[in-house]
């Protein structure tokens, strides 16, 4: 397996999408509630600043992706977001980590200084774990700010680093 980070392309959409509605509907990290459907799959990741995708170029099988964008407006518009997705068949393969290393790259690249992420949830050890080794530093802690698939409210921890 040699995985390599590179931007998105039209064919890469169907299986974006699928990666995408796994973690949505797994319903323990991001914040959407709705899968995308191809129609709105294409609007929402051409909307992006960035997308990247982690793909095994022996297999030209996409693992993972993410979405890189403006984390505000106006004066602080130059603090970005992201998002991550990994294929569930692929975690622990250390994609993820590609993912946010590219990312910061393409942050640099679009001109942001500081890449945001709002909402941490608290559990996902793996995500914050590898988060601190590259450099982010916790905001703090919102009580409660998730609501998991369950129902139950887990905390959420910002985080933040600067692009240099």
């Amino acid at each position: 397996m040699e995985i390599k980070v590179r931007a998105y392309r039209e064919q890469d959409l169907q299986e974006m999408i699928r990666i995408w509605n796994e973690v949505v509907t797994e319903g323990i990290a991001f914040p959407q509630e709705d899968c995308l459907t191809e129609e709105t799959g294409r609007a929402f990741f051409a909307e992006q600043t960035y997308c990247g995708v982690a793909e095994d170029v022996t297999e030209g099988r996409v693992y993972g992706l993410y979405i890189l964008h403006p984390n505000n407006i106006g004066r602080c518009g130059h603090i970005c977001n992201a998002s991550y997705a990994v294929s569930a068949d692929s975690r622990g393969l250390h994609i993820g980590e590609k993912l946010v290393i590219d990312c910061i790259e393409q942050g640099k690249e679009h001109g942001f200084g500081i890449l945001q992420f709002n909402a941490v949830v608290a559990t996902n050890v793996h995500a914050r774990h590898l988060y601190e080794r590259l450099g982010f530093r916790q905001l703090g802690t919102i009580p409660k700010g998730f609501r998991m698939k369950d129902g139950y409210f887990e905390d959420i921890c910002p985080y933040y680093r600067i692009l240099e």
